[in-house]
């Protein structure tokens, strides 16, 4: 029987004995260095809010299972979860549009969510001031959740199967042998375990810590306050219940509300970021003094009061009686973190994680260890997310913080971050620089979107090529330019900085059984060859797709989507077998456009013809003296090859491309043409377009797979599958206004009934019109008549047959 340790008796960790134990792992203990039940920690002083429209469908699924969880528990006949219902007002105009949008967001993830009038506002929450909203999103099926009783309501169930919890008890150590955990060491002796699962909250990095785990959050305070007696809240809620109104959320003036009996409680994140340091639980804990309750600062709290009764004109006879400044954990992108360490097989986290999302990731996190795979997709908690450079405690602090300012601002899809810039940088990065390249971030990677010295090429295309103008939200980081990028690419030749996607070396003997156990595709090839692969989880879910170059016998150059994948590769691979992370020590230029061999064949003695570097080839070679490796690939769907060099010779091979293909017309090009030219082409990127939640075929990806080849993870999962009996697809359609762009997560409707939801999206330069993929039910065809809700307007769209361009691969294999 497998031994468990959690360390942690919050929400988290109370949630996790009882998600394992019904899974039948009795052999739980769970401990906290506070008390029992009250720890101490942020779970005895949380608000209890419970609200489940979110941007992430994998968030939203956790607040769902929350709220279906916590509805079926009670203590002593009293219940631990209070369906009052949700409703965030608008205080401005874009604040309404907003909330459009967010009801897209509950209506594509299947929660029932209503925009409602002023007038409705009011009838629901009297005390409201309706001169001073737009309206508001109703979610009824929102609630508080009486966080503390839950816990105890928890722990009885799973000490029912077989647990055990254990308080006053801290974890000061972690023992483990041959690089696994073999149980803690405690204040009070050594617990023995197979599996340990750190649920620490905000001192969550101290625990991970133990194992060599750099575990990126930040505790920061957060102002809660209550009012006096309200007169017009009296006699409204029983005492069980506590409030009998909805959660209020006034996200304007980063506030939110909730009753106490007849007392308000307002929580405010408008303040300054207070960094905190986590305080150890010493002596009594009350619901008035814990650790992580730290003293109210009454000048950070005194604009939200003021905002307070703006909004609420009752509370102006009335005065905050108490308040504090409780600590929770934050992230450097607010996402929450779960995974295993990769030194410590066996010891995992599950932090920052607050009570809206606490059943759903316990659920997730017990489904990892019982079955090896989470229903839910996780890539976008999965602790090895972050690039190395993120983790560094000066980039955690400053991004923290600024999750926490932003955390209810109205941010666009593709906003970046302000601070901290500039962390990594290609070898082109100077040159774009001069080219006006304007910049967009990800994994700390400077990365050009498009080039303001491509503007006067946007006067020359042919009018057809000129894009309709934009509505303001989908023209926010967005220019013009892209047209002209991607005109030039279809019909001349563009440089494409692909540096910033991940890349790893994996070589030694055993190199090649190690990949082919676990990809779909056959590997077992020539030296030179490349190969488009997935891999899968055990029940057939795509975990990501890859391109493996064989450049030796033993050495392959494997083009990865994170750090999540070398995390993958590192934890699986034999003695026998190294993986190493070669995109800081690389680069990649994408030379693609039908006049691509006529810019690099005159700078190499090395044959680039068809026939003398075929489509999916790689060979080693030199362009104007530099040393490269060409390989004949194309994500936008034209001639051409992405080039790899090291860093160092990175800004001569630019230099020698660029100074050869000024008689051809050569421009740089950006992520924006590329992200369009890529959907034309109808080509997937994982995380977006396909997770762990859609199997080769649902994602339209099932050519790479190879049943034949042998033995692979998750071969047995998907064997008899085929795109024909798929229950779901992936659908690339065409908007039928041709103007219309939308950005993705938008709900589909099919004959009126809410049907999938739109994954990636753009403008189809080439093809006169705007492109949505989005997953919808297999029977869903070709030609079949859909809408998409935009900013609660429908969009009318025809499912197309796909690939929209060159359906047939002439211009890639010319």
């Amino acid at each position: 029987m497998t031994r468990v340790v959690i360390i942690g008796a919050g929400i988290v960790g109370a949630n996790l004995a009882d998600e394992l134990t019904a899974r039948g792992w009795t052999d739980v203990t769970v401990l906290d260095q506070g008390p029992l039940p009250l720890t101490g920690g942020s779970t005895s002083h949380a608000p209890g809010l419970v609200f489940q429209t979110n941007p992430s469908k994998t968030m939203t699924e956790f607040a769902t299972y929350t709220v279906e969880k916590f509805s079926g528990l009670e203590v002593d006949g009293l219940p631990c979860f209070n369906q009052v219902g949700g409703m965030e007002v608008a205080g401005t105009p874009a604040r309404w549009q907003d909330l459009h949008r967010k009801q897209g967001w509950a209506t594509s993830w299947g929660v029932e969510a209503h925009l409602i009038d002023v007038d409705e506002c009011v009838r629901r929450w009297p005390l409201l001031d309706g001169s001073k909203i737009f309206g508001a999103l109703y979610v009824p099926t929102d609630g508080l959740a009486k966080a503390s009783r839950a816990v105890v309501a928890l722990a009885r169930r799973a000490e029912s199967r077989g647990a055990r919890f254990v308080g006053s008890t801290k974890v000061t150590g972690l023992k483990q042998a041959g690089g696994r955990v073999t149980g803690v060491e405690t204040d009070q002796g050594e617990f023995a375990a197979d599996v340990v699962v750190s649920c620490a909250g905000f001192w969550g990095r101290e625990l991970g810590a133990l194992a060599g785990m750099s575990v990126p959050l930040l505790p920061l305070a957060h102002q809660y306050a209550k009012t006096g007696r309200v007169a017009e809240l009296a006699g409204r809620a029983t005492e069980a219940t506590e409030a009998s109104l909805p959660i209020l959320r006034h996200q304007d003036q980063d506030l939110y509300f909730r009753e106490h009996a007849d007392r308000l409680g307002i929580g405010s994140y408008a303040h300054r970021p207070m960094p905190a340091e986590p305080a150890t639980v010493d002596g009594d804990v009350t619901e008035s003094a814990m650790p992580s309750m730290l003293p109210f600062t009454e000048e950070d709290f005194a604009p939200s009061w003021e905002e307070s009764k703006l909004l609420l004109p009752a509370l102006g006879r009335t005065k905050v009686e108490e308040g504090f400044n409780g600590i929770f954990s934050f992230t450097p992108d607010g996402g929450s973190l779960v995974g295993e360490s990769e030194h410590v097989r066996g010891f995992w986290i599950a932090e920052a994680v607050w009570v809206t999302h606490s059943a759903g990731i316990a659920k997730a996190v017990a489904e990892l260890l019982v079955h090896g795979r989470s229903d839910t997709d996780l890539h976008e908690v999965d602790v090895h997310r972050f690039e190395h450079v993120q983790l560094a405690p000066e980039y955690v602090s400053e991004t923290a913080q600024q999750s926490f300012v932003e955390i209810y601002d109205v941010l666009h899809p593709l906003q970046p971050k302000l601070s901290p810039r500039d962390l990594r940088v290609s070898p082109f990065h100077v040159r774009q620089r001069e080219l006006g390249a304007v910049f967009l971030e990800a994994g700390g990677w400077e990365r050009p979107h498009w080039f303001e010295a491509n503007a006067p090429l946007v006067k020359q295309l042919p009018h057809e090529y000129l894009p309709p103008a934009r509505d303001a939200w989908a023209g926010q980081f967005h220019s013009p330019i892209v047209a002209a990028e991607a005109w030039h690419t279809r019909n001349g030749v563009a440089l494409y900085d692909m540096t910033p996607l991940k890349r790893v070396e994996i070589c030694g003997p055993g190199a090649l059984e190690f990949l082919q156990g676990l990809t779909t595709n056959q590997l077992d090839k020539s030296v030179g060859s490349v190969t488009y692969t997935l891999l899968l989880d055990d029940a057939g879910g795509v975990r990501s797709d890859i391109t493996v170059a064989r450049l030796e016998p033993d050495v392959f150059q494997v083009g990865i989507n994170g750090p999540i994948d070398v995390a993958y590769f590192t934890a699986l691979r034999p003695a026998d077998v190294r993986v190493r992370d070669i995109t800081g020590g690389t680069c990649c230029v994408g030379v693609w456009g039908p006049l691509a061999r006529d810019l690099v064949q005159p700078l190499s003695a090395e044959d680039f013809s068809h026939t003398g570097l075929k489509y999916f080839r790689a060979r080693p070679a030199r362009i104007a003296g530099v040393p490269v490796t060409a390989m004949r690939l194309s994500y936008v769907g034209e001639l051409g090859w992405e080039i790899y060099t090291s860093a160092d010779n990175g800004l001569r091979l630019w230099d020698e491309l660029w100074a050869a293909g000024q008689e051809l017309g050569v421009i740089a090009a950006g992520r924006a043409a590329f992200n369009s030219l890529r959907l034309e082409k109808g080509y997937r990127l994982w995380g977006t377009d396909m997770t762990t939640e859609h199997d080769p075929y649902e994602a339209g990806v099932g050519f790479a797979v190879r049943l034949a080849k042998g033995p692979f993870a998750g071969r047995d999962a998907i064997e008899g599958r085929s795109e024909e009996t798929a229950p779901r697809r992936l659908r690339c359609l065409t908007v039928d206004d041709g103007r219309t762009v939308v950005l993705g997560k938008e709900p589909v409707f099919v004959d009126g009934a809410p049907a999938g939801y739109v994954t990636s999206a753009a403008y189809g330069y080439t093809v006169h019109r705007p492109i949505a993929y989005a997953w919808l039910r297999g029977a869903v065809g070709i030609g079949d008549a859909v809408e998409i809700e935009y900013f609660g307007r429908r969009v009318a769209a025809t499912v197309a047959a796909e690939p929209l361009v060159d359906p047939g691969m002439e211009r890639i294999r010319r």
